[in-house]
């Protein structure tokens, strides 16, 4: 779960974003600014954002927020998964990423699968849509939606891309390190029972 601080922080920033979208009286806008001031102020003070990438990076939308939407494709061949190396951060993850406009969750699950593994895959069905606050990801700015689609792989060689250095197939039982702000250990395991199983319920939150 993610700390308090972080939680209280984003809830500020949610509702001065509300109100800088629908408010027009002068002095309320003053306010809801000064309340995306100090939600700017938590997170910088907990973390190491310098206050001003915070700018860009935890209140550039406008209009009512809403979740940030993270797509994943899920592809088990043979028993194994396929997982991708982060350049990043060296870790692995199932390949995915925000989703795109103009782009069904299922292509966009496609797209990121052949960029990042350069493997083109049919999406079958959805496997879970996860809330990261209600899982173990690391703290972060937003507020995520995680959707995990399995896909039916079509051909192609496993590759790296532009973002990930390689692209590979594993067993349940040996895993690489993972990439938690992507994907953790224990949904990792529940897809790897989902996926091989054509009657699993699509699971949520």
């Amino acid at each position: 779960m993610e700390p308090k601080w972080l939680t209280w922080a984003k809830e500020i920033q949610a509702l001065a974003q509300a109100g800088l979208a629908y408010s027009r009286d002068v002095y309320d806008q003053e306010r809801f600014q000064r309340l995306r001031e100090i939600s700017k102020e938590i997170v910088a003070g907990h973390t190491d954002i310098p206050y001003v990438k915070l700018t860009d990076l935890f209140t550039n939308e406008t209009g009512y927020q809403t979740p940030k939407v993270d797509i994943r494709a899920v592809v088990l061949e043979k028993g194994k998964l396929l997982l991708v190396q982060e350049k990043s951060d060296g870790k692995w993850a199932l390949p995915g990423g925000w989703g795109d406009v103009g782009l069904t969750p299922g292509e966009v699950a496609a797209k990121e699968t052949l960029e990042e593994a350069g493997l083109r895959v049919k999406p079958v069905r959805m496997l879970a849509v996860y809330d990261t606050v209600q899982h173990d990801h690391p703290p972060m700015p937003y507020h995520v939606y995680k959707l995990f689609i399995q896909c039916e792989l079509l051909n192609g060689r496993p590759t790296g891309g532009l973002e990930t250095s390689r692209a590979e197939f594993f067993n349940e039982d040996r895993l690489p390190p993972l990439s938690p702000g992507r994907n953790t250990q224990k949904q990792i395991f529940q897809l790897f029972k989902d996926a091989a199983d054509p009657d699993a319920p699509c699971r949520f939150d």
